[in-house]
């Protein structure tokens, strides 16, 4: 799956600045609606390290009313929580009917980063595509809107990312000895994540792969999947984005769609590298 994505689509700077306010008022009317529809909605965010989730978070959260969502970073389970089923600590983090959950990593770590790491026996972490797709179900059933992310960037631009947060004094704390190990692993680590995408896509709880090397179209592609789902969900007509104008030289595939080239400046790179 993830190797035959084209990685090298991007959208211009000009259409971004046009389409963005359209895309960031349609969310938070959105929002409102599902709170007054009382749904409660699921977003997760998977993906290799320095592939943006984080900055994409951000985004995506920058113009909700912060008293309809709550985000959760999730790191390794805490000694009380692996005295529990697996799965426990991410039903205490479940959304309200109308509010919405926002995973910064999620269950899926059981099928990833303790298989990759050998941190759980192959048994156990087998075992957790169906825990997985159990849970999702029952979610689903419940009433609750999954969205899944995962950002998708290469072994060479990874490499690129790292590199550059490395050289500048006030970013290298970003990248760790652990950053790099994972990267020598990157071959271990696509298999991990190609097996966990077929073994947990879902009518009810699909996943969107978004081609992260360029930061705008990664976060005009989430607004889009989130906006569509939403209003597919309450039936609502989906939000109509204006054609690219003649000034947004080289568009094709939709709006603003381009190959992806450098960054424009360092202070959009280091932006895009964020997360």
């Amino acid at each position: 799956m993830l190797e035959k994505l084209n990685l090298d689509q991007k959208i211009s700077k000009q259409t971004y600045r046009r389409i963005a306010p359209l895309l960031t008022d349609r969310l938070y009317s959105l929002q409102k609606a599902s709170w007054d529809e009382k749904i409660p909605v699921v977003i997760l965010f998977e993906g290799w390290d320095a592939s943006g989730k984080g900055t994409s978070i951000q985004k995506l959260t920058s113009p909700l009313d912060p008293r309809g969502y709550k985000l959760y970073p999730i790191r390794a389970a805490r000694t009380y929580e692996k005295k529990r089923p697996w799965l426990w600590r991410f039903w205490l983090k479940l959304p309200s009917r109308g509010e919405w959950a926002i995973f910064d990593r999620s269950w899926y770590g059981r099928v990833l980063v303790e298989r990759v790491e050998e941190l759980t026996p192959e048994n156990d972490w087998r075992r957790g595509y169906r825990d997985i797709v159990d849970f999702e179900r029952t979610l689903a059933d419940d009433g609750h809107l999954i969205i899944k992310f995962f950002l998708h960037i290469d072994k060479q631009e990874q490499k690129r990312r790292f590199n550059k947060l490395a050289r500048d004094p006030l970013q290298a704390w970003h990248v760790t000895s652990e950053d790099w190990e994972h990267h020598n692993h990157y071959d271990d680590w696509f298999v991990a994540y190609e097996e966990a995408f077929e073994r947990t896509e879902t009518e009810w709880a699909p996943w969107t792969i978004v081609e992260a090397t360029d930061r705008r179209f990664t976060w005009v592609k989430i607004y889009r999947t989130v906006i569509n789902d939403l209003e597919d969900r309450m039936g609502l007509p989906h939000l109509v984005l204006p054609p690219a104008s003649e000034s947004d030289a080289g568009d094709h595939e939709g709006p603003g769609m381009e190959t992806a080239s450098e960054p424009d400046d360092e202070e959009d790179e280091f932006e895009a590298l964020l997360g």
